[in-house]
């Protein structure tokens, strides 16, 4: 027989969507009674949360896989490529449960039955905060309002893994954030496959919060978020025509003036042959726009080089797009075949080392854009929520940076500051990605 308190290792991989799921995983492990476990020594159990989405994911989930099972040998597999099972057992058959993503009541029930105990759990000695388990910072969290995608992007196999959208009603949305924030959370990022079709499978349905109506759709629900009092970050926003309905709201502070936009190309063509959706919008004229109503409002995206079948003009247009829109923060990414994409049956894949020049003209034409437009803020006060201080002074970030993939600002006399003050900040220089400054007096 275990120990009366069996304790349960966690590897989580992937997105910040998979890392909300393995807090969910988490939380309801914890009610039922079980410790975390600090490593792989300690663990009657580990779960690992895995990643799907490309190649070179994969690998590093398989390899988390065979760590666990070296260091620990006693192994529950879960998360997209969970829907592999065949591959994962192929490689480690001695794994003891593979599930697909958002099963976690299976992962639970493997938990059960690969680490049971006697003792009953008890609420008042095993306390759960209401907000749940989080794997972040307590003064930032993650926010998820739907799960799965409708789209059908010829480069991605979302779709197979993570199922249709099925969204949250927003009542339960809001009353998850209200949790958070009441729990001291300063920033709430919304995050979902495909953030801007918010409610499209509910067909808008209204829900209740705080005794009112609210429509589960991505305005009304930002509207709704915008009155907890803290920031609110919208990432994985796709350009449909009602987006433009968040920009006043960005403008009147409701939400942080942040939109992060996977525009994946410059290409009329290339968008067509990856059919993304909002293909056929004017993005450019449609940024114009947004900067007139809010001149402040951050713009991230990613872009992918080496789609099968970019010629060097489908490329010269990718750089003249970025170079008309000025955006802020842009990753960029060689396209990498994935097992089930239908892209992959497209004629004319291209040589890794074109893809690799490619990347690199890329990157360089958008650090110097990028440098630019973080120098302009030379000069300027800056509201920056602080992650973390020590002697050399505080790590903070601003409207315009999200935690973990965008820039910093350092404060050099931030010494004395904790991890979610809100604090004013004079930017005194910036170098490529990040700013620096000084407290504002």
């Amino acid at each position: 027989m275990m120990a009366s308190t069996p304790k349960v290792g966690f590897v989580s991989l992937g997105c910040p969507k998979a890392l909300v799921d393995s807090e969910r995983i988490l939380t309801q492990l914890r009610i039922d009674g079980y410790e975390i476990a600090p490593g792989y020594a300690s663990a009657d159990v580990v779960v690992v949360n895995t990643c799907g989405f490309i190649d070179s994911a994969r690998a590093e989930s398989l390899d988390a896989i065979g760590e666990a099972l070296n260091e620990n040998g006693r192994v529950i597999v879960t998360g997209c490529m969970g829907v592999d099972e065949n591959e994962i057992r192929e490689l480690h058959p001695a794994v003891l449960s593979v599930t697909g993503p958002q099963h976690y009541a299976q992962v639970v029930d493997a938990v059960h039955r690969h680490a049971p105990f006697d003792r009953g759990h008890d609420p008042f000695l095993d306390l759960v905060p209401p907000q749940g388990i989080k794997l972040t910072p307590k003064h930032y969290a993650y926010l998820k309002i739907s799960e799965g995608c409708n789209n059908n992007c010829t480069f991605c196999i979302i779709p197979s893994m993570r199922g249709k959208l099925v969204s949250r009603p927003a009542g339960d949305v809001l009353a998850e954030a209200q949790r958070l924030v009441d729990a001291g959370v300063k920033e709430l990022l919304v995050i979902s496959q495909d953030t801007s079709a918010y409610g499209v499978d509910l067909r808008y349905k209204p829900d209740f919060w705080g005794g009112k109506p609210v429509k589960t759709n991505m305005t009304e629900l930002c509207k709704a978020l915008g009155t907890l009092g803290v920031w609110v970050r919208l990432h994985y926003v796709y350009p449909y025509p009602h987006v433009d309905e968040l920009i006043p709201l960005m403008a009147d502070g409701l939400v942080l003036p942040y939109l992060d936009i996977p525009l994946q190309h410059g290409s009329e063509r290339i968008l067509k042959l990856m059919k993304r959706p909002a293909a056929a919008e004017n993005t450019l004229l449609r940024i114009r726009k947004w900067r007139e109503i809010c001149p402040d409002i951050t713009l991230r995206s990613t872009f992918i080089v080496g789609f099968p079948g970019e010629t060097d003009a489908d490329f010269q247009q990718l750089l003249d797009f970025i170079n008309a829109a000025q955006l802020d923060r842009v990753g960029c990414f060689q396209y990498s075949p994935v097992n089930g994409a239908r892209a992959n049956d497209l004629p004319d894949h291209m040589p890794a080392h074109i893809m690799a020049e490619r990347e690199q003209i890329f990157m360089e034409a958008q650090a110097d854009i990028s440098r630019k437009r973080l120098q302009a803020k030379t000069g300027c006060t800056l509201q920056v929520l602080v992650d973390t201080s020590n002697e050399q002074g505080a790590i903070a970030r601003s409207a315009a940076d999200a935690p973990e993939i965008d820039g910093l600002v350092y404060v050099m006399d931030g010494q004395h500051l904790r991890a979610g003050d809100m604090i004013e900040v004079l930017i005194d220089h910036a170098d490529q990605h990040d700013l620096h400054g000084r407290l504002s007096h």
